[in-house]
C-alpha cells in the first residue's frame, strides 16, 4: 500500500524558510514523478512543483519559482520542499503527490497518491 506522509509544516514569519518533507513508502518510485500542490481556505488546490524521482527534471509554479526547491533523498525514499522567502499569501495546507510515468503534470487529477497534508502558516 502506498503511503505518502508530510512533515515540516509550521508557522513562520514572513521572508523566513521552511522546509517540507514527504516519505514515501510502499513500493519503488523510481519511475515516478513526485508533485507537490497546496489549498488555501476556500481556495481549490495548486500546483507548486514537480519533479522526477532521480531529480533531474523540475518544474514550478511562477508564483514560487526562484522561492522554492524540490529534491530528493532515493536512500530515505523522501522528497523535500525547501520554501524560502516566504511570503503571507504561501499559507496554506501543503500536499504532495505521486505518480507513475514522466510528464511533469500541473493537474492534480494527474496524480494518483496524496499524502494527508502538513499546514503551513505565514505571518506578516
Amino acid at each position: 500500500q502506498v503511503q505518502l506522509v508530510e512533515s515540516g509544516g509550521g508557522l513562520v514569519q514572513a521572508g523566513g524558510s521552511l522546509r517540507l518533507s514527504c516519505a514515501a513508502s510502499g513500493r519503488t518510485f523510481s519511475s515516478d514523478v513526485m508533485g507537490w500542490f497546496r489549498q488555501a481556505p476556500g481556495k481549490e488546490r495548486e500546483f507548486v512543483g514537480a519533479c522526477s524521482w532521480s531529480g533531474s527534471r523540475t518544474y514550478y509554479a511562477d508564483s514560487v519559482k526562484g522561492r522554492f526547491t524540490i529534491s530528493g533523498d532515493n536512500v530515505n525514499n523522501t522528497v523535500y520542499l525547501q520554501m524560502n522567502s516566504l511570503k503571507p499569501e504561501d499559507t496554506a495546507v501543503y500536499y504532495c503527490a505521486a505518480r507513475r510515468g514522466t510528464l511533469l503534470l500541473t493537474t492534480p487529477r494527474g496524480y494518483d497518491y496524496w499524502g494527508q497534508g502538513t499546514q503551513v502558516t505565514v505571518s506578516s
